[in-house]
């Protein structure tokens, strides 16, 4: 994985922006050390009564920053793979083909988009400031703002390094709450 160009820390952080983006980061590298190192066998392998993998976590959260900043944010488009799935034969396509990918596709899917998205980011703070709108409504007609989409975006990584926490722990005994310092995606 490339080394990651973010933010300072959030103790660091001197603007709002950046404080939220600094969090987003620690989340992302928390997630990509949870999730790095292990053999096709550790990203198809299951915890308790769930069918979630770290494989299908992976692809997940690649959509989820497609879809929520280049999408939902920026107005931009998906791209592959996501405009070429057959998401109505597999509404769970991502969780399913990401359970059967190996580890350096899922991986570079999931950079890729982190990478599109830190770009469309600060593209979108810079024109639009953290209380402008997103490029999308909800069915109430409401707009988010760019802030809302990027703390959605933290929430849903918090929600889903937690379920990487466990299924790692199951698959090899990792477990920590932060990366070690020398760790880079």
């Amino acid at each position: 994985m490339s080394e990651s160009p973010g933010p300072p820390s959030p103790a660091q952080a001197r603007t709002e922006a950046e404080s939220l983006l600094a969090v987003l980061e620690r989340n992302r590298r928390t997630f990509a050390w949870k999730t790095s190192g292990v053999d096709e066998a550790g990203l198809r392998a299951t915890t308790a009564a769930s069918s979630m993998t770290l494989g299908g976590l992976v692809k997940h959260l690649a959509l989820v920053e497609t879809d929520w900043l280049a999408v939902k944010l920026a107005g931009g488009e998906y791209g592959d793979p996501w405009e070429t799935a057959d998401f109505d034969a597999d509404p769970d396509w991502e969780w399913t083909t990401g359970a059967l990918d190996g580890p350096q596709a899922v991986h570079g899917l999931w950079q890729a988009a982190v990478d599109r998205s830190r770009g469309v980011v600060t593209a979108v703070i810079e024109e639009r400031g953290l209380d402008g709108p997103a490029s999308f409504t909800w069915p109430d007609g409401q707009t988010p703002t760019v802030r809302a989409v990027i703390l959605d975006l933290i929430e849903e990584y918090a929600r889903h390094v937690g379920h990487a926490d466990l299924l790692r722990e199951a698959v090899d005994g990792r477990v920590g709450e932060d990366a070690p310092d020398d760790f880079r995606f």
